[in-house]
């Protein structure tokens, strides 16, 4: 059935369905830094108190197979080296351009991608790190992808229309790119 928008329009008119379509990119920003910002302060807190813990007088050796404190270190040092990852991350998406694509434009970082095959649809962001972050912006499900994902290889530079297997499955799947925003 055509959609009510469309029902009148005539060859050559301008459909409207793009720019109504288009998901807020400052709320996607916003949702990924808030997302971040979590796990940095989840990971900071974390190294904290595995460092506070490596550093206690209550885990100190008991005898030279005691190696609790220095397994607390080890986690601590772990933490903060993930801490520092997602600082590195916050300062890249919150420079990070967010270029407006037209319906025909290749895909790069920076795109907002939909995918559908076998009558469902799934949207993906493609950012440069942290992809499997799963995100709720404009009643839509996005997952982060990286170009270090194997679909985020494939969409680079491809357009509307094209498709894209999924990789490393027993039954693979062919993708067609609907939207790229």
């Amino acid at each position: 059935m055509t959609p009510w928008w469309r029902a009148n329009q005539k060859p050559g008119e301008r459909d409207f369905t793009y720019f109504f379509s288009r998901v807020n990119k400052s709320a996607l920003r916003t949702a990924i830094l808030d997302k971040l910002k979590q796990e940095f302060d989840l990971q900071t807190r974390a190294a904290h108190l595995a460092r506070d813990e490596a550093t206690s007088e209550e885990s100190r050796a008991e005898n030279k197979y005691d190696t609790h404190s220095q397994e607390a270190a080890y986690l601590a040092e772990g933490q903060a080296r993930l801490a520092n990852e997602l600082e590195i991350s916050l300062a890249q998406y919150a420079t990070l351009p967010l270029p407006d694509f037209t319906p025909d434009a290749a895909i790069e970082i920076g795109a907002l991608v939909e995918l559908h095959a076998r009558g469902t649809s799934a949207w993906y962001f493609l950012g440069p790190r942290n992809g499997g972050l799963e995100l709720r912006v404009d009643d839509r499900d996005i997952l982060l992808l990286t170009p270090q994902a194997p679909l985020g290889r494939q969409l680079l530079g491809k357009r509307k229309g094209n498709t894209v297997e999924s990789s490393g499955r027993a039954n693979a799947v062919t993708y067609r790119i609907v939207t790229v925003e």
